[in-house]
């Protein structure tokens, strides 16, 4: 299952040092997932330790993200999905753990039911899909954010491109969209969450920058009510430098990078 993974994969600088850290002596890695999870000191909204449990300690009839908030247990499968689920925790654990609080909040309060409600269904593409994208809080940042958020993508991705790395960084967050990556197609697409950093966050070393955005992100989720219209489509291989042949061409598969819709009033 592992070997599957390409930790050449840009997309997957966000994870790899946590996947760098892991002691993984055969295909169960719940045992080095709580081995990092206590190393780190990570822990859920009620101050309770983050441990990495088997599926069947899941109580039948239980939700999920109820049972996290109430235990602190996460229920892993030996799978990929949820094998990055382990490493994001591991990566963005102030994000994880303010998503899992506003999920468990709104199960208390509504029950789980056959709909999530706007709240849920946002908190699940954010857990899920999310990229985090990082933009320099200048006037030629927000500049590239508008274009992207237009779906002008030639203009944001082709003719700005050499404003990623310089103004722009991408951080995918989503465990689903990981999982996805491992067999990675021109239509994979991720919800991305714009994030204005100041100069200074660009002298920073790769794990403060982490560190930096983990915590920004959670504040501003501890304090906004997420809806799906928090976040804009990002075709996450259309990222400059992230696939070969980006050319115009490249950009102007329609089927891809689609116009924005025009709603009408």
């Amino acid at each position: 299952m592992l070997p599957q993974i390409d930790w050449n994969r840009p997309w997957y600088d966000s994870v790899r040092p946590a996947f760098a850290r892991l002691s993984i002596g055969g295909p169960d890695f719940i045992a080095a997932f709580n081995e990092a999870a206590a190393a780190l000191g990570l822990r859920n909204g009620q101050g309770l330790p983050v441990r990495f449990v088997p599926q069947g300690a899941l109580p039948e009839g239980a939700a999920y993200e109820e049972f996290i908030g109430a235990t602190g247990c996460v229920p892993t499968r030996g799978n990929l999905h949820d094998f990055f689920n382990g490493l994001v925790w591991q990566t963005f654990p102030l994000i994880k753990r303010q998503l899992n609080t506003l999920q468990a909040a709104q199960i208390a309060a509504a029950g789980v039911g056959k709909a999530r409600g706007p709240a849920r269904d946002a908190a699940t593409i954010f857990d899920e899909n999310a990229a985090l994208l990082a933009v320099r809080s200048s006037q030629r940042g927000r500049e590239l954010a508008d274009e992207l958020r237009a779906h002008r993508w030639l203009a944001a991705l082709h003719a700005r491109r050499a404003q990623f790395g310089l103004d722009a960084h991408v951080w995918l967050f989503g465990h689903a969209l990981m999982e996805k990556l491992v067999a990675p197609r021109k239509a994979i697409t991720a919800h991305a969450r714009v994030v204005f950093v100041p100069d200074d966050y660009f002298t920073l070393a790769h794990d403060a920058q982490r560190a930096w955005i983990d915590a920004k992100v959670a504040a501003a989720l501890a304090g906004e009510e997420l809806t799906a219209s928090s976040f804009t489509p990002l075709p996450v291989l259309g990222v400059p430098g992230w696939w070969p042949g980006q050319d115009e061409g490249f950009y102007a598969d329609a089927s891809v990078f689609r116009p924005k819709r025009i709603v009408k009033e």
